[in-house]
């Protein structure tokens, strides 16, 4: 059963589309505040799709993301005991939480920067930054720092790969997919 690339597919579809930046924009802001789908799921096929453009594509999701990142500190900031707390512990968010918490308070301003880096949820840390009043200034720096390389990179890897690594990727996509699935789903009950 194809399931992986079809989605693959239309991945680079809507990368083609006229619209694209603007969706890759707002993904990029909402998965720094609330949403789980990291922005590089649009930003690989856009830089893989139109090379020329790989590192514009790369700037609007990081200078998007910063903007969103700074919503999630406000968030953090201005809304927490009332608003979000309640919804992270219904959401079972409560123990990732604190797990955040335990790595603002031994590694300060890097776990920021490692958090926008890595595939760790951003969100997570934009809002706790916020709760735990975190200086806005070195916040901003290592968001702009850790989002910039993240993205950069993936840009610069699929803007040199081109043509060859789209037709690797159509290749192997659907032993790629099925391969996180099961990763995502043993890390799961390992951590359950």
């Amino acid at each position: 059963m194809k399931l992986f690339q079809p989605c693959y597919d239309l991945a680079l579809r809507w990368s083609k589309h006229p619209s694209a930046s603007r969706f890759l924009a707002l993904l990029s802001f909402a998965e720094s505040v609330i949403f789980p789908i990291p922005p590089d799921v649009m930003l690989a096929p856009m830089s893989l799709s139109q090379p020329a453009k790989a590192w514009h594509f790369a700037f609007i999701t990081t200078i998007a993301s910063i903007i969103g990142g700074i919503a999630g500190y406000a968030l953090g900031y201005f809304a927490f005991d009332g608003f979000l707390q309640p919804l992270i512990e219904s959401a079972g968010y409560n123990h990732k939480l604190e797990t955040a918490m335990g790595w603002f308070e031994t590694y300060g301003v890097w776990v920021v920067f490692l958090a926008g880096f890595s595939p760790i949820p951003y969100k997570v840390f934009t809002i706790s930054a916020g709760f735990l009043q975190m200086a806005f200034l070195p916040f901003l720096i290592a968001s702009a720092v850790g989002r910039g390389a993240r993205f950069f990179l993936v840009a610069s890897l699929m803007k040199w790969g081109g043509a060859k690594m789209e037709e690797q990727l159509r290749k192997y996509v659907e032993i790629l997919g099925w391969a996180v699935v099961v990763l995502a789903v043993v890390a799961y009950l390992m951590l359950r």
